[in-house]
């Protein structure tokens, strides 16, 4: 078992087969950024992207602190550090208005985008698109603009600090990974360590 594997544990698998092109972003609006950011504009660099949701525990207690922890780090850089807010429940509640409080409150300084709302059920588009099975969740994109990490949860810290040097650095050998894949259409069931998307009965 490769070492990060181990260390990322049961959040991710293997992916042997050639990495998949990542979607480009669905987005309705962008806070801390002067213009609307794609992917396809950030061709040649990395790309880490940090999915979450104001009401989610973990979230706020774990993954978006260490997200600051790494734009500290990495993002003034060559890596692309970018957050997104995927709201699946408690639309109400998670408005663009307290999320732009929210990033104030919590000293957010990096570039965060709303996932564009579904036209058809709750769960957003980017999110749909990413088969993403809640919040947290972690994408890391290469230079080349193929996804290297799609993983649920909270990923611990030198894990993470690995596969971002790993493609800063342009390794060939760098391993794929990613979730269990397929989005629950419906509700959430947090703990102090994620939401879940899941079904509605």
């Amino acid at each position: 078992m490769n070492s990060i594997t181990a260390l990322i544990g049961d959040k991710t698998m293997f992916d042997h087969e050639p990495r998949a092109k990542a979607h480009e972003l669905s987005v309705d609006q962008w806070f801390n950024t002067d213009s609307p950011i794609t992917l396809n504009a950030l061709l040649g660099r990395p790309v880490l992207i940090h999915t979450f949701q104001m009401l989610c525990p973990g979230c706020v207690a774990h993954t978006l602190p260490q997200m600051k922890r790494v734009y500290e780090l990495f993002g003034k850089g060559d890596l692309a550090v970018l957050g997104l807010h995927t709201v699946f429940e408690h639309h109400d509640a998670m408005t663009p208005t307290a999320l732009k409080a929210f990033i104030h409150e919590y000293k957010l300084t990096f570039p965060i985008g709303i996932d564009r709302p579904s036209q058809t059920g709750p769960t957003p588009q980017t999110m749909t698109a990413y088969g993403l099975r809640g919040t947290p969740s972690t994408l890391l994109i290469d230079r080349s603009g193929h996804l290297v990490l799609n993983a649920f949860g909270h990923i611990d810290d030198l894990a993470l600090g690995a596969m971002i040097q790993s493609v800063l650095s342009g390794a060939e050998d760098a391993p794929a990974l990613s979730g269990p894949s397929g989005t629950a259409q419906g509700g959430e069931v947090c703990d102090e360590n994620r939401c879940v998307a899941t079904p509605h009965g």
